[in-house]
Parts: C-alpha cells; sequence; structure tokens
C-alpha cells in the first residue's frame, strides 16, 4: 500500500542533491559530522580548506527540479551565539526586600522608602511618632502662650499705650530652643534604630523595636559624637563670623559707622552668603552617609566620615541632588499634614488666649500637627540616607552580590536570619581585604575562626 502512485523521491522537490551529513552522523557512518568544526577529518589533517569549485553549490537552485526554487538563504546570525541573540534580556535582580538587589535608581530609593515605612509601621511610624510628641511638646506651649498674648493685639491692634508682648516672646523662644535640644537627642537615637530596621528590611526581614533598639543602643554614643562634629563643621564659619561681629560691637567698632559703611557690611555679609552655601552643601553631602556607616559598620565618629567621604566620592552631584529633592519632599508633607493643625491652634491661641483651657487646647492641637508631620518626614529622610547608602556600597564595591548571595541563602532556608546584619561589615564587599574595618557582631550563619573569619559567607560569597 502507497500513498499514491509511483515510487517516493529520495529528495523532496526543490531541495539540492548535494545535503549535509545528518548532526552526529549517520547510525553506522563512517563519515564527517556537522558535530563540531573539522569533525570526520584525519588525525594530523589540516583544518578542512575552501570547497572544491567543480563541486555544486549547495545553495544554488537545483536545474534538474520541476520547479526551480530561489536559492536557499543564510542561516540568521546573531552578535552572540546561542541564547544571545538580539532578543536577550538579562534577568531581573532579585527582591527579597524593599530593594531589588542591584544599583538603585532614584525611583528605587523613593519607592524603598515607602515600603520600608509599610512593612514595619510600628518600628517606623510608632518611634517616630514618640519621639515628636516628646519633642514638640515644649515648642507648643511656648506657640499657644504666644499666642495668648497676642489676643490684646487682636481685640484692638489700634489702641494706644499697647506694650509689647515680651514674656509671650520669650516663651516661644525657649520652648523653641528646648525642642531643638530634645529634638537632636531624639533624632539621633531614632536613625539608630531606623538604619536598623532598614538593614534587615533589604534582605525581606522584619525587626521588632526592641530588637532593633537592642542592636542600636550600642552605637548611639557615637552617633551623638557623630552630630555633634558634623555640626560643627558645618556650622563653622558661621560660628566665626558671628564671633567677629560680637567682637566688634564689644569694642564699639559700630557706633563711628556711617552710611557707607553700613553699605559695606551689607555687600559683606551677601558674599559670606554666597561663599557659605555651596561649603554648606559640600560638606552636607560628603558626610551624609556618615550615620549609616556608623549604625551598620559599627565603625567610630571620624571612621565612619571618612568613609562616607569615600563612598560619596565619584558622585557627589548625584547624592546631593536627591537630598536635596527629600529635603523639599519632606518640608512640602510636612507641611500639607501641619497646616489644619496649625491653623487651628493658632486661631484657638489667638481668639481665646486669655482662658488656660483656649492656650491648652491651642497647644494640644499644635503638638498634634508637629507629630503628624514628624512622624511621616523622620522615617522617609532616615530611609533615604540609608538606601543611598547601600546604592553607593553597590556602586563603588560591587555590594550587590554580596547582598544576592544571602538572599539566595535565605530563600533556601525559608527564613532571614538575624546574622544578615553583619554582612553590611565593609569586609564582605567586592575589593576589600580581610581585616579593613573593625569587626562588629557575631558572624553571620555559622562560626568564624582563623580559617574562616567571614563564617561560611567569607567576603564574595558562600565558601567551600
Amino acid at each position: 500500500m502507497t500513498d499514491g502512485p509511483g515510487s517516493t523521491p529520495e529528495l523532496p522537490s526543490g531541495w539540492a542533491a548535494e545535503q549535509p551529513p545528518p548532526y552526529g552522523g549517520a547510525a553506522g557512518a563512517s563519515g564527517p559530522s556537522w558535530a563540531s568544526p573539522g569533525a570526520g577529518t584525519p588525525q594530523g589533517a589540516p583544518y578542512p580548506s575552501a570547497p572544491d569549485p567543480a563541486a555544486p553549490d549547495p545553495a544554488a537552485p537545483d536545474p534538474a527540479a520541476p520547479y526551480p526554487s530561489a536559492p536557499n538563504p543564510p542561516a540568521p546570525s546573531a552578535p552572540y551565539a546561542g541564547q544571545y541573540g538580539y532578543g536577550y534580556r538579562a534577568p531581573d535582580a532579585p527582591r527579597p526586600g524593599i530593594i531589588p538587589l542591584r544599583p538603585l535608581t532614584l525611583g528605587d530609593i523613593l519607592d524603598g522608602t515607602i515600603k520600608l515605612i509599610r512593612s514595619n509601621p510600628k518600628a517606623t511610624l510608632g518611634l517616630s511618632a514618640i519621639v515628636a510628641a516628646v519633642t514638640g511638646i515644649p515648642a507648643a506651649i511656648g506657640q499657644a502662650i504666644s499666642f495668648g498674648s497676642l489676643s490684646d493685639f487682636m481685640a484692638d491692634p489700634y489702641a494706644d499705650g499697647m506694650d509689647v508682648p515680651v514674656a509671650g516672646l520669650a516663651a516661644q523662644y525657649i520652648g523653641s530652643i528646648l525642642t531643638y535640644v530634645m529634638t537632636f537627642v531624639g533624632t539621633t537615637i531614632l536613625t539608630g534604630v531606623l538604619t536598623r530596621v532598614l538593614g534587615r528590611a533589604v534582605f525581606g526581614g522584619r525587626i521588632t523595636v526592641g530588637e532593633a533598639w537592642r542592636l542600636a543602643r550600642a552605637r548611639v554614643p557615637a552617633l551623638f559624637g557623630l552630630v555633634l562634629l558634623q555640626g560643627l563643621i558645618l556650622l563653622l564659619p558661621l560660628l566665626a563670623v558671628v564671633a567677629v561681629l560680637v567682637g566688634l560691637a564689644a569694642t564699639d567698632a559700630f557706633d563711628g559707622m556711617g552710611s557707607g559703611a553700613a553699605g559695606i557690611g551689607v555687600l559683606l555679609s551677601l558674599l559670606f552668603i554666597l561663599a557659605y552655601i555651596p561649603y554648606l552643601l559640600f560638606f552636607y553631602t560628603r558626610l551624609s552617609l556618615a550615620a549609616p556607616a556608623v549604625v551598620l559598620e559599627g565603625r567610630g565618629v571620624t571612621d565612619a566620615m571618612s568613609r562616607s567621604w569615600r563612598l560619596v566620592k565619584g558622585d557627589s552631584w548625584r547624592v546631593l541632588g536627591i537630598l536635596l529633592l527629600t529635603a523639599i519632599l519632606a518640608a512640602i508633607i510636612s507641611g500639607v499634614l501641619a497646616i489644619p493643625f496649625t491653623l487651628g491652634g493658632s486661631l484657638i491661641g489667638m481668639l481665646n488666649g486669655d482662658s488656660a483651657g483656649g492656650t491648652v487646647i491651642a497647644a494640644l492641637l499644635l503638638a498634634v500637627g508637629q507629630v503628624v508631620a514628624s512622624m511621616i518626614t523622620y522615617p522617609f529622610q532616615a530611609g533615604v540616607a540609608g538606601l543611598l547608602y547601600a546604592d553607593r556600597r553597590m556602586r563603588a564595591e560591587a555590594f550587590d552580590l554580596v547582598l544576592q548571595t544571602a538572599a539566595a541563602q535565605n530563600q533556601s532556608q525559608g527564613w532571614v536570619h538575624a546574622g544578615v546584619d553583619d554582612l553590611w561589615h565593609p569586609s564582605y564587599a567586592a575589593g576589600t581585604a580581610p581585616g579593613s574595618g573593625p569587626y562588629h557582631g557575631a558572624p553571620p550563619y555559622g562560626q568564624s575562626g582563623p580559617q574562616r573569619p567571614y563564617g561560611p559567607y567569607g567576603p564574595y560569597g558562600p565558601q567551600a
């Protein structure tokens, strides 16, 4: 039984008479194979040369075929053989936590900061609200007293013999100074705790407030020293100018000056401000990553500042732009959230300032507005600084490879080990020698020793 009259042809219609041998060679055949270049060539023979000119061209049409077809087109080529053709797409970086484990974009940093707040609301929003509530009380009381003292002006602003409310202004200034001091202490502690929360959230782990405090409290003295030294560096030119002005005023140097000298003084002040702004932005940018280095790497004050200087170097403009954008966003968010409470407290304080109840209500509204605004802006700014630190390490030290290795280990075991906190130590970064900094904490996922000082991870990933 056949498919039709006649016999089946050896070659389909339109095929060339000369066909290549099967891949791997026919069974039992001793001819050449296309499995590898030069397959079937006798041992010691040179590499196959150009084909014989007398042989028919395989790409030419077969004249004996009833319907000659077009020449066989050559096989499509690609710049890279195999899977790396034009349609090749690199796999996405793993994202076990709040950020993808690769160098970050601005969108990654902002998105990761929001995810940090959402994934750890108690440790971020809760702690920030507590710090803001405690630190904002003196300023709220001082503002309420000041608004109460202005109630007489509001009742009759054109009355004669109205004294300036010195007591209200003094209460406002004293309250503001106390708030600034308390905010300095509170935000320094909060920065350490939130940085610890961020260090675990990068791997997809969560951390309680108590655990974050236990991990960060040993670094609080170094954080205080860092903030004090940074403040001194940033304010040093301003303090020098103030000291000169106070000295001149003490010697009555301004008494004999006329209008011309006053104009020169204003001009010099403007020139100083124009020169001070670049100085402030430069050092603020170069030292912006020192706090994460203190908390996550266990460094001292000066060591953390030099570490931040090295990480930011080469990418200062980008870091400055992200920091300025973060400050603008934080100011906008803070203003929008605090406006209703500030307006309400101000109106109650000025209209019912004579009563103790009005003063208390005004102070409470102002304090609530400060708390609501700060509980968002504090973790937002701390999160951006921490993710900028992680981004600069991934760009400068290939730290994303270490993070990816740890993420794979966490995925294989099904949970995030607390030892991942120690992977932030610079000894694990690519291109750093062992012992490049003071080791802080226990080795992750195992014991360390003279033979394996980094535990099973090592500076470049899992070790055999």
